[in-house]
């Protein structure tokens, strides 16, 4: 696709999650990235060989130039700084597409909410509801007929098995894998490598897994 054509982007983040955004906007290829918004200190700099163009007190300016943006933050357990920025970016008057990597599978018969980034390699099957401003980072696997809420980040390699609804600003770790027809509750925070085989309260913790003997 020619970039007179693309639909320009805003990322907003220029740490390590930023800079695969940026990767997965690039290779899927409707979005011209126009920019990065950061903190204050990270300004007048480049990332990946895109300018640092402002700050979040910019972003209702940027909008009238920038239509599109996509939160370029991640989410390590709490999703506090995602979910003020989605706020900040709706009220600004940005539309939050959802993008899909093309190294990545969303059935057609699934439904991403809007700021929602499939990642390398991620599979959502038939049935499945993602929320907005939810992460599917590298190679997760969510089965059919689950349900995301809002603000989640279901990290790399975690499987999230048929039937399983996970409540918002929940994060899933790396390789955790949730039993099928579980219910995750809001604000909950699945440690790495966890075998979830029953139903979690919301605001639950359950602490990485340490195979160390």
């Amino acid at each position: 696709m020619n970039d007179q054509i693309k639909k320009p982007i805003l990322v907003v983040g220029a740490g390590g999650h930023a800079r695969a955004c940026i990767d997965v906007i690039e290779l899927e290829g409707t979005y011209s990235i126009s920019g990065l918004v950061a903190l204050p200190h990270e300004t007048d700099s480049e990332i990946m060989g895109l300018p640092i163009i402002g700050t979040d007190s910019d972003l209702p300016k940027l909008s009238s130039q920038c239509p599109h943006a996509l939160i370029g933050v991640g989410q390590i357990k709490a999703a506090e700084i995602r979910v003020r920025l989605y706020q900040q970016l709706t009220q600004a008057g940005f539309e939050l597409p959802s993008i899909v990597s093309p190294l990545g599978y969303v059935s057609r018969h699934a439904t991403l909410g809007a700021g929602t980034l499939v990642m390398h390699g991620a599979i959502v099957n038939a049935g499945s509801m993602i929320g907005n401003n939810c992460i599917v980072n590298n190679q997760a696997l969510v089965e059919h007929d689950v349900k995301v809420g809002n603000h989640c980040h279901i990290s790399t390699g975690a499987v999230v098995n048929s039937g399983v609804v996970v409540g918002d600003q929940t994060f899933i770790g790396s390789n955790a894998a949730i039993r099928q027809e579980t219910v995750i509750g809001k604000g909950c925070v699945i440690g790495m490598g966890q075998a979830v085989l029953s139903n979690c309260p919301a605001n639950s913790t359950l602490p990485e897994k340490n195979n160390k003997r």
